[in-house]
C-alpha cells in the first residue's frame, strides 16, 4: 500500500527514536502536553510494562483520547521468537481509533510496523486522516522505515528527538486549539 494524493498540504510527521521503547515513551509525552493544551487526539500510544519473570516486556496501547488500555502482546513464553502481536486485539484498536477520529485534531499512531508495512494494522486509518486533512504523528523504528518511506511516498517529515518542535509541529501542521477541560 502506498500513499497517492492530490493535495498537497498533507501533514504526516514520524520520529525514529533509537533504544527500546524510545518511540513509545516519546509519543506518549508528545500526548499528553497536546491534550493539556486542548487538542483533540485519536490514535494510540504505547506503554511497555517489564516483568520480573519474562526477558520481553509486555505492550499495552491506550486508544486516544482516553481508553482503553488494551494488551497487544502475546505472552508466548521466554523462549518464544518471532512476533508477539496479537493482530485481533490491533483491530480493537483500529476500530476504537476510527470511533475517535471524526471529532479529532490529529491522529497519532504509535508504531508504524510490520501489519502496517503490509497494508493492514493502522494504515487504512492513516490514509483516510491524511485524505482528510488530518494530521499524523507516528513512530517508526529503523527495520520499518523503508516500508514506511515507501507507503508515505515522500510525503512524510522526519521529525527531531525534542517534543516542544513535535508539539509545536503538530500544532503549525493545522490542529485547532480548544480551551482545555477544567
Amino acid at each position: 500500500m502506498q500513499l497517492v494524493m492530490g493535495k498537497t498540504e498533507m501533514s504526516l510527521g514520524y520520529v525514529s527514536l533509537p533504544g527500546r521503547g524510545a518511540n513509545d515513551r516519546f509519543l506518549a509525552q508528545v500526548a499528553a502536553r497536546l491534550q493539556d493544551r486542548g487538542l483533540k487526539l485519536a490514535g494510540t500510544v504505547q506503554t511497555n510494562i517489564e516483568r520480573a519473570d519474562r526477558t520481553k516486556c509486555d505492550m499495552d496501547i491506550v486508544v486516544l483520547p482516553d481508553g482503553p488500555v488494551l494488551r497487544i502482546s502475546e505472552d508466548r513464553g521466554n523462549l518464544a521468537r518471532g512476533c508477539r502481536l496479537d493482530a485481533g486485539v490491533l483491530e480493537q484498536a483500529v476500530a476504537g481509533v476510527s470511533r475517535a477520529m471524526p471529532g479529532a485534531d490529529l491522529l497519532i499512531v504509535n508504531k508504524f510496523g510490520k501489519q502496517e508495512a503490509e497494508g493492514r494494522g493502522m494504515a487504512p486509518l492513516i490514509a483516510e486522516a491524511l485524505e482528510r486533512n488530518l494530521p499524523v504523528l507516528l513512530g517508526v523504528n529503523g527495520l520499518n522505515l523503508p516500508a514506511f518511506q515507501t507507503f508515505a511516498g515522500g510525503l512524510e517529515t522526519a521529525l527531531a528527538a525534542d517534543i516542544d518542535q513535535v508539539v509545536e509541529w503538530c500544532v503549525s501542521a493545522g490542529c485547532h486549539l480548544h480551551e482545555p477541560a477544567r
